[in-house]
């Protein structure tokens, strides 16, 4: 399975990079396409561990002034 992330930026927030560099250390890569990001979970999941990682992106993106949305498919 894996996590799909869209970010939105502000110009009055952190930039680009810094925020990439953030998503990095948490396991997202960059992709191209309709999303930002790919979270690869290399097995399948549950609910619980899609909401556990949400978690994780809110807590490390907080007070970056960015949007973001996630899909796990």
């Amino acid at each position: 399975m894996e996590t799909y992330l869209r970010v939105t930026f502000s110009s009055e927030g952190a930039s680009p990079s810094s925020v990439a560099d953030k998503l990095h250390e948490l396991g997202f890569r960059p992709t191209q396409g309709n999303y930002d990001f790919r979270y690869d979970w290399n097995r399948p999941i549950r609910l619980p561990d899609a909401m556990i990682l949400a978690d994780e992106v809110t807590r490390t993106l907080r007070g970056h002034h960015v949007l973001f949305e996630l899909e796990t498919v």
